[in-house]
């Protein structure tokens, strides 16, 4: 109150009201009495005191600005205000946030009492966003700030967690992955990953060495460490770093397997003195790898064919089983222990005695029999952490003796011979007769019947497994350099050496086989089929005929009103005796039927579901099913679309779908060149249990027929066999109908365990069981040749594959040259892929060889095979759509590579049309600018390059050790529409024109590494890659087969050399065309592990 008279106001009512006071403030109000005249005033009455009440403050604090962020305190400031605002002389102003920190669900909020136009919010979390306002009251009311949104500076990381922390142990290597801290506080810049040898089995390592460290980026959380020490023990620390630093370490330890010890070298097999019973060899000691040598053994084994596979290389080749003397007969054994010495007495070279007739840690040392030969055997073995590791070497070979036996022996057995000879006379006469007599009848089956099985075995042609066609005519001209000659009786021991029958491990067959249809044993499959196509009476066209077509059993269920929509086709339903019986739903019989059949696997009932191509109105029951059976994995033998036709619908989400009461996840694409790889995560309402399920979906069967060739298809039934779990519920397998290449893919699954369980296979009466669960199996003859064309490859190539962790070993007894053959497994192996390769007809490269592309080929006898063209689009006047160039499969990616010859002179602008026509963003030369060779430099080195409608314009240079990497930009102006296109050339300094493979394996490998950081960087990875050398043959060959290899260790962790270099060949046979090439692509992916 002022004292002072505000206001007067006359009234003439006992009440009045006042208005337009102030809110909150004590005015001070009297009465005076007045009238007209002179001296009417009177004194003022008695005064009242009243104070007005608040009012709403007129407006929120304004201004609200952030003056300071640390990572846990905001320091906010806003503009001063006054009572004009407050309107109240008792006012509160409250600071409040709210936040959720990362990675947490609830939200948090907080508040605090302020008087001054500044404040300092505390103990935030980093790298936070927090929401503040200011909130302005009084008793009547109150008014906020517009919100102010802040995000916390960032602080270091909490620890990785300890229990997200694996790590895989291989003999040199650890695979380690973690997972990023709970407590970020930040953007992950990288981790910290610090390794030290903490100690090692094998004493005599010397570890000071062993440490290192490692820096990953943020978005990679795994790192294998190459290069370690075999059975030795390691401490990793691991943290992480934001822009403010490193957090706390955490600290875990990891142990390498131990590896076999190194064999000393035994270049020749003599042994230092023999007899008739006894051989005296050099037993040297062996180098501990991982852990101490703890014994010695010589083992015997008797001179016999052995089956030797590849990637089993130490089971086979030595021997962890002992075995005595006196057990080898009982048990049938090729081989025994003859010694076993402690390492205490092998410290030394020393000379020990095979067949000195003396015990050695409990082994009898057995006389040899003078009349057998035998292969003496020395290996070492360490054990140690439960792991025990054998190598082995053979050191001597003892041949059978070749003098008569002692005239007392012979005396002694001559009655028991005379009696033997007798028996075996009277035998073969009957064995003869019954010869004839058979012979006879067989002869009157064969006039009747017009056709007799004998043919088959009559015909002597051998056919190129990999064609489909016989080459009958040993005079076809060929077009890589090869004489297209007739696989002898080698090429059947060659199928044997992978699938040799061991009678003691026969069991029954799985199907009845008949008179007119036995199993064909593997070693004589090749022979087999070149009959079958050979055949004029009775080959493969009259086999398939002889298989019942339509309907052979009740299918009652599938035609029942209700059911018939949920067939795809009308002729290919379900069997009812076969049938899979969905579990009913809501009482209704008919929610049991799907149109899916079980079909026995090799030994395993029940194994497969065959089944049609869901769709839209089946897709719930497909997952009912596959959820009922217990799948672990789908197998997808079709694409959604093919020649315009819907042959499966989408059955799968792209994130998460829910079919009824099935929830389905997509966890993870992994995409091949020929197949797709999909894991989902599946649930089902009301159970707790998530499963994790894959579909294997083979994208690379064409719309028409088969596959030319059965490499791919192979591949991916090893891909599905090694993911899928043994202890799983039935495969389900569907095409489109369920039928033809669904059929194929079980036939050849079935058909390849029995080869490597039986050494047999039985196709057609495989093929027989399955019609008899399910109609049509295997839908056309092609289907059915194609089915005996991948077994036999398969037979004869093996599986090739071998695991990172095994490829130094394994590598080393590939080179291992066997002194008996003068050979190596891998000039086999090489051997065996000439042979496998598929030749080139005249016929097959029609487009290269009209009259005039001639002039565009630089040899004539290396020429792309039409199917694999790719044809030019951009127009260039009177000039043809073709180019020496053939596409070609990456690991990942259908036709990434194309492989072409150095540009000719009147072929350059074809050259960089074929870069521009197919999204081509890198270029690979491996050979010399040699005008004398007519190859022309065919890049601008700077400024513009005109080739038509087309320009090069030269961007950039760089010179890294062997590479030069020059940057283009394309353009074509007549399409301007279509913008620039930079492309990157990479051209190899390390591969002189005079050697056989480059001169640095590390140098050769970087220049992959290079291109493929290029691609990913530019396009995605999405464009192709031209690679060329002289004549695009075989070092080009080496590189595409390298960057498969390479892919192959990164996202599998195995290596098969044979598979990559297979897979190109089916589509150019000159790729890597030399064995120093062939051994090349497998020292450099030794490299690569070496680098990793």
């Amino acid at each position: 109150m002022s004292g002072m008279l505000i206001d007067t106001t006359p009234v003439d009512k006992p009440t009045h009201k006042i208005g337009h006071l102030d809110p909150d403030t004590e005015y001070e109000i009297s009465v005076l009495l007045t009238r007209p005249l002179d001296g009417g005033t009177g004194n003022p009455g008695p005064p009242l005191r009243a104070r007005t009440k608040c009012a709403d403050p007129m407006h929120g604090p304004r201004r609200l600005e952030v003056v300071d962020i640390q990572s846990k305190q905001v320091t906010v400031h806003w503009e001063p205000f006054g009572y004009n605002v407050t309107r109240c002389h008792s006012y509160n102003l409250t600071v409040q946030y709210r936040y959720r920190p990362r990675g947490n669900g609830s939200g948090k909020t907080g508040r605090g009492e302020v008087t001054v136009p500044q404040h300092t919010v505390r103990n935030l979390p980093p790298f936070t966003n927090v929401s503040l306002r200011l909130v302005l009251s009084n008793p009547e009311g109150r008014k906020e700030s517009d919100e102010l949104l802040v995000l916390t500076d960032e602080d270091v990381p909490g620890a990785v967690p300890v229990d997200s922390i694996l790590g895989s142990s291989y003999e040199q290597q650890i695979s380690l992955s973690w997972r990023e801290p709970l407590q970020t506080y930040g953007l992950i810049r990288q981790y910290e990953i610090s390794y030290k040898a903490l100690s090692s089995f094998d004493t005599e390592f010397d570890l000071s060495n062993q440490s290192g460290k490692v820096f990953k980026p943020a978005n990679e959380t795994s790192h294998v460490f190459s290069g370690l020490y075999p059975g030795s023990t390691y401490s990793f620390t691991i943290r992480a770093s934001t822009i403010k630093g490193f957090g706390p370490p955490v600290i875990t330890q990891f142990t390498t397997k131990i590896s076999a010890p190194l064999m000393p070298a035994y270049d020749q097999e003599s042994p230092l003195n023999q007899t008739d019973s006894t051989v005296t060899v050099l037993l040297k000691p062996a180098q501990s790898r991982g852990a101490p040598v703890s014994k010695y053994q010589v083992v015997v084994e008797e001179e016999r064919p052995r089956r030797q596979r590849r990637g089993t290389a130490e089971i086979l080749r030595c021997y962890p089983v002992p075995i005595h003397f006196q057990n080898a007969t009982l048990l049938n054994s090729q081989y025994y222990f003859s010694a076993e010495l402690p390492m205490s007495e092998l410290r030394a070279p020393m000379p020990f005695c095979v067949g000195d007739n003396r015990t050695y840690s409990g082994y009898w040392n057995a006389p040899l029999l003078p009349h057998k030969s035998y292969g003496i055997y020395y290996q070492a073995v360490s054990t140690a952490n439960g792991e025990t590791k054998i190598d082995c070497v053979r050191v001597a070979t003892k041949g059978a003796a070749t003098r008569k036996p002692e005239p007392e022996q012979e005396n002694q057995s001559d009655h028991t011979v005379k009696i033997a000879g007798a028996i075996a006379g009277i035998l073969l006469f009957i064995i003869i007769f019954l010869g004839v007599v058979l012979l006879m009848k067989k002869r009157k089956l064969a006039k009747k019947r017009k056709e007799t099985l004998s043919s088959r075995q009559e015909m002597t042609l051998m056919v190129n497994n990999s064609q489909h066609t016989t080459m009958v005519d040993t005079h076809t001209h060929t077009l890589n350099g090869r004489s297209n000659h007739t696989m002898t009786s080698e090429t059947s021991s060659l199928v044997q050496s992978h699938y040799k029958q061991r009678e003691s491990e026969r069991e029954a067959l799985p199907y009845q086989t008949g008179q007119l249809h036995p199993a064909i044993r593997v070693a004589d499959l090749l022979q087999h089929i070149t009959q079958m196509k050979c055949a004029e009476g009775y080959g493969f066209k009259e086999e398939y005929e002889s298989f019942f077509e339509g309907q052979s059993a009740p299918w009652d269920s599938a035609k029942k009103d209700e059911n018939r929509m949920k067939n795809r086709y009308g002729n290919i339903i379900a069997y009812d005796h076969s049938r899979v019986r969905l579990q009913p739903q809501d009482g209704e019989s008919s929610s049991d039927y799907i149109n899916a059949n079980y079909v026995d696997g090799y030994h395993r009932p029940n194994h497969y579901i065959a089944t049609q191509g869901p769709m839209q109105e089946t897709v719930y029951d497909f997952w009912r099913m596959v959820w009922q059976e217990n799948t672990a994995a789908i197998v997808m033998v079709t694409n959604l679309v093919e020649v315009g036709r819907v042959k499966c619908c989408k059955y799968w989400p792209d994130d998460t779908e829910i079919y009824g009461d099935m929830k389905v996840t997509l966890i993870e694409t992994q995409l091949l060149s020929e197949y797709v790889i999909r894991t989902f995560a599946v649930e089902k309402r009301g159970v707790a249990e998530i499963r994790e399920i894959r579909q294997f979906h083979f994208t690379g069967w064409p719309d028409h027929g088969v596959p030319l060739h059965a490499t791919g298809l192979l591949g991916f039934i090893r891909r599905v066999k090694a993911k899928t779990p043994p202890t799983a519920g039935p495969t389900v397998v569907h095409c489109s109908a369920g039928a033809g290449r669904t059929g194929c893919f079980i036939v050849i699954d079935i058909m390849l365990d029995m080869a490597e369980r039986e050494g047999v296979v039985d196709i057609y009466n495989c093929v027989r069981e399955l019609r008899a669960r399910r109609v049509n199996m295997v839908q056309t003859e092609e289907q059915y040749v194609f089915i005996h064309d991948a077994i036999l490859e398969a037979c004869l190539c093996g599986d090739t594959a071998i695991p990172a962790n095994q490829l130094r070993s394994v590598y080393y007894e590939m080179n291992r040259l066997d002194p008996q053959t003068n050979s190596s497994q891998i000039k086999e192996e090489f051997r065996t892929l000439n042979m496998v390769t598929p030749t080139l007809r005249v016929e097959d490269c029609s487009i290269a060889l009209l009259p005039r592309n001639h002039e565009k080929n630089r040899c004539m006898d290396v020429l792309p095979p039409d199917r694999c063209l790719p044809f030019l689009i951009t127009i260039d006047g009177e000039s043809s759509n073709y180019i020496n160039a053939a596409l070609m499969d990456s690991y990942k990616q259908p036709s990434a590579f194309i492989v072409t010859q150095h540009p000719l002179p009147n072929t350059v602008k074809d050259f960089w049309r074929l870069v521009l026509d197919y999204h081509c963003t890198s270029i690979v030369m491996l050979n010399d600018v040699d005008p004398a060779q007519l190859c022309p430099q065919y890049w601008p080195e700077n400024g513009l390059h005109r080739l038509g409608s087309l320009q090069v314009e030269f961007v950039s240079a760089d010179l890294e050790e062997d590479v030069i990497s020059r940057i283009f930009r394309i353009y074509n102006t007549a399409r301007p529409q279509d913008g620039y296109r930079m492309v990157q050339q990479f051209q190899f300094l390390g591969w002189p024109m005079y050697r056989d493979t480059p001169i640095s394996k590390r140098s050769f490998l970087k220049l992959v590494h290079q291109v493929d950081k290029w691609q990913e960087e530019y396009d995605g990875g999405e464009g192709r890659t031209v690679v060329h050398c002289l004549n695009g043959g075989g070092r080009s060959g080496v590189f595409c087969s390298i960057s498969i290899v390479c892919e192959m260790l990164r996202q599998q962790r195995c290596v098969d050399v044979f598979h990559a270099v297979k897979t190109l060949r089916n589509n150019k046979p000159n790729m890597v065309d030399l064995l120093e090439q062939y051994k090349f692509c497998y020292e450099v992916a030794l490299e690569y592990l070496n680098s990793a």
